[in-house]
């Protein structure tokens, strides 16, 4: 057994308890099964934590504060849920109290929000603190409903925290813990755990090598998707993921946080054939385009006494090397499909993945991304996914209704069966950066969750692909985490506005109004906030459509220029200018996209050159000198952070190559083309001008000639222009260039008459 000091025989007693609870029917029972997960560090060790949390935010101001920890403090029933109690002191100071170094950071947070009107967010901080402090007339306490508030998604290690140096993650867990969050994923460095397992195997190292994935796609291959491209991964990285991860845990614990774990999925590298001949192994199907080469996965027999050694070696080295909070995530059928739906087969994986880590750990808990039953519906049916989840004991798997905030699965599952389940919003798809949101379902679907018959739901949870986009909705949700009822989004959203900035503007409340009710509150379950045909490769058959009126995001613009005179100054204000800005050129995008489609069908050459050359020579170009003027909206940025984790230009080189093919190609031949994209200063004139420049110099080709229009040859001379593009070792800034306010406002008189025109 190789479990942290911690841990006692009456947390191991517990447990058993809880199990039989669950044996004997009873519906409150998934809760007491989890009551052993709870902080593992002193009370003095998380005040002292969110102490410090405090005066990095604040500096000479956290004098002001009184920020303690005490798990045992009244006015609690149970001490599973975080809670927190305001009240001003009698020297005008206020004090903080929280069950957790979360509950006290949020409660921080509250106070700071609700009577200081700050904020805090990925674009930007606002923290004009009135002085003396604005008083607490009543203590107000307030103790979450939910038990868990979960926090990232496996694909957000790829499509964002891949190039983050220890600055940014310090600062990411800071808002982690100000927004609430007690339960992060944390699988950064697990590659240096892998390599130890592949060598004490026996495998070679040209072997591992061969198998391993560059950095900007270990997601995908962490979840057994792909394996052998854009690596190999060098020594001096892992060496750097590793101390980055105690730095990570040690940060994450010291606030009362429950770090998650990575456990074994069963995913082995090919060459294991040559190391055990006899073993059973399955190849799964190909994932994401990829052949076989990348992809086809080999997946060890469940019931060999090898899936056991390696997720027990595996398991052992990881706590060894981090210690644990017992609670471990595995994906094994992550957008794939068994070799087998016979219910006995995917109970014995389940179990067998359960096992390996109840061996090393008596404590487990597996926690499981629930997307695999949106993925493949026809696959999935009620027997197999009851088998799925029945391998393991009742309250000892976590579920992620990873996409509740459309498609929840706890509906269609009756509660996922038994097992624990945490709503989630997952929002966003490969950290795309247009506007979207679905704050209506955000704002009622935890609370119809919690309140469906039989439910097991134990928390809310933020589940995005990719993050520093959209605060808002991000905000909103965290806010939720704490909520026993639905907010009036009214209300929050005025309020919104005038914290964001720091003062009231009714141009920006109403900007924000607008934006509410339209391009944030899509109703519908087809997620669009990536569909533009800005970033995706031309065609005649791109969609358009909206879930919303565009008039509503173009008077939102409109209401944003006339707020700048009074809120220039604010950088999350001059974020915003920009977004809506952007958002607003992406429509017109489509406008001109339509007028290009529709010259080609009437075999109008000059109709062709004239919507092409505004489009490529005057739009786009405008909008990207726009994203170059903002720090938030830069290639270069991107690009200059990949290479600064290298030891060497080699190094260098192929992590640039990593970065500039994951938000573009994304694989060899374009196998998830644009799924990442990006609407960046660099990227849009460097990458998607371009090829919106081919595509109108190949349709007038087509009329000039008088043949039709081949997309499959349009495709192969576009690939060109997209391999250029990460090969071409361009150099983009990686600070902002040039005036916000005066850019937008240039875009705003040029482009918003003509956009009113197309309306009428």
């Amino acid at each position: 057994m190789s479990i942290s000091s911690g841990q006692s025989v009456m947390a191991l007693i517990g447990v058993w308890a809880a199990v039989m609870f669950w044996a004997s029917g009873c519906v409150e029972c998934h809760f007491q099964t989890l009551v052993h997960l709870q902080p593992a560090v002193k009370d003095e060790v998380q005040t002292k934590a969110v102490r410090e949390l405090l005066h990095r935010l604040l500096g000479p101001r956290a004098r002001d504060f009184l920020l303690t920890v005490n798990r045992s403090m009244p006015g609690a029933e149970d001490r599973l849920w975080d809670r927190f109690e305001l009240r001003s002191l009698p020297d005008g100071r206020v004090s903080v109290l929280g069950s957790t170094g979360v509950a006290a950071a949020t409660g921080l947070y509250r106070y700071l929000s609700s009577f200081c009107g700050c904020h805090i967010s990925w674009s930007g901080d606002q923290l004009k603190i009135p002085s003396p402090l604005p008083r607490v007339h009543r203590p107000v306490r307030v103790t979450s409903p939910n038990r868990f508030r979960y926090y990232q998604n496996v694909c957000a290690y790829s499509y964002s925290f891949v190039w983050w140096d220890w600055e940014r993650w310090e600062r990411e867990i800071d808002w982690m813990a100000l927004s609430g969050i007690n339960l992060p994923l944390a699988f950064t460095g697990q590659e240096a755990i892998w390599q130890r397992v592949y060598i004490s195997l026996g495998f070679k190292q040209t072997e591992i090598d061969n198998f391993v994935v560059g950095p900007a796609f270990l997601a995908w291959g962490r979840m057994g998707n792909m394996h052998s491209w854009a690596g190999p991964l060098s020594n001096s990285w892992n060496k750097n993921q590793l101390n980055l991860q105690h730095q990570i845990l040690q940060r994450m614990r010291s606030l009362g946080m429950l770090p998650i774990l990575p456990a074994f999925a069963g995913f082995v590298p090919g060459a294991i054939t040559r190391l055990f001949p006899k073993e059973n192994i399955t190849r799964l199907g190909s994932w994401g385009h990829l052949n076989c080469s990348y992809s086809c996965s080999y997946l060890l027999d469940s019931k060999s006494l090898l899936f056991q050694q390696i997720g027990n070696m595996f398991l052992l080295k990881l706590i060894k090397e981090f210690g644990t909070n017992h609670i471990y995530s595995a994906d094994t059928f992550n957008e794939m499909t068994p070799s087998s739906s016979d219910p006995k087969y995917l109970s014995t994986i389940s179990n067998a993945v359960f096992k390996s880590m109840t061996q090393v750990d008596p404590l487990a808990v597996w926690l499981m991304q629930g997307w695999l039953f949106l993925k493949r519906p026809s696959f999935w049916q009620p027997t197999q996914i009851k088998a799925l989840l029945h391998g393991v004991p009742l309250g000892r798997m976590i579920v992620l209704d990873l996409f509740a905030d459309s498609r929840p699965a706890y509906s269609f599952t009756e509660s996922f069966y038994g097992q624990p389940f945490i709503w989630c919003m997952l929002h966003n798809f490969g950290g795309n950066t247009g506007m979207y949101g679905t704050v209506e379902t955000i704002n009622k679907g935890p609370f119809e969750a919690r309140f469906f018959p039989n439910s097991t739901m134990v928390g809310t949870g933020v589940t995005p692909e990719g993050i520093e986009q959209n605060d808002v909705v991000y905000e909103l949700m965290n806010e939720i985490g704490w909520c026993k009822e639905p907010l009036n989004l009214t209300e929050w959203v005025m309020s919104y506005a005038q914290r964001r900035y720091g003062m009231k503007n009714d141009g920006a409340v109403a900007a924000w109004l607008l934006l509410f009710q339209s391009v944030y509150n899509n109703t519908f379950y087809r997620p669009d906030h990536n569909r533009s045909p800005l970033v995706h490769k031309p065609s005649l058959k791109l969609d358009t459509t909206l879930w919303y009126n565009k008039s509503d995001v173009y008077e939102a613009w409109r209401q944003m220029q006339t707020a700048v005179s009074d809120l220039f100054s604010s950088e999350t204000f001059r974020y915003d200018l920009v977004d809506v800005t952007r958002q607003s050129v992406q429509l017109l995008v489509s406008e001109f996209y339509e007028d290009l489609k529709n010259a080609f069908l009437k075999y109008s050459i000059v109709g062709l050159q004239t919507s092409g050359n505004v489009l490529v020579h005057n739009l786009l170009p405008e909008l990207d000198n726009l994203l170059s003027s903002d720090r938030h909206f830069l290639l270069g940025h991107w690009l200059q952070t990949a290479r600064s984790l290298a030891t060497n230009e080699k190094e260098a080189d192929l992590y640039e190559f990593n970065a500039r093919n994951q938000i573009t190609l994304w694989g060899p031949g374009g196998n998830l083309l644009d799924y990442a994209n990006k609407q960046w200063g660099g990227l849009v004139n460097d990458y998607y001008a371009l090829r919106w420049e081919l595509f109108v110099s190949t349709l007038i080709k087509c009329l000039e000639k008088r043949i039709p229009f081949n997309q499959a040859h349009f495709n192969q001379i576009v690939f060109q222009v997209e391999q250029n593009f990460i090969v071409n070792k361009v150099k983009y800034p990686d600070k902002p260039v040039g005036n916000t306010v005066e850019i937008a406002k240039k875009l705003f008189l040029k482009y918003y008459p003509q956009a009113m025109k197309r309306l009428n």
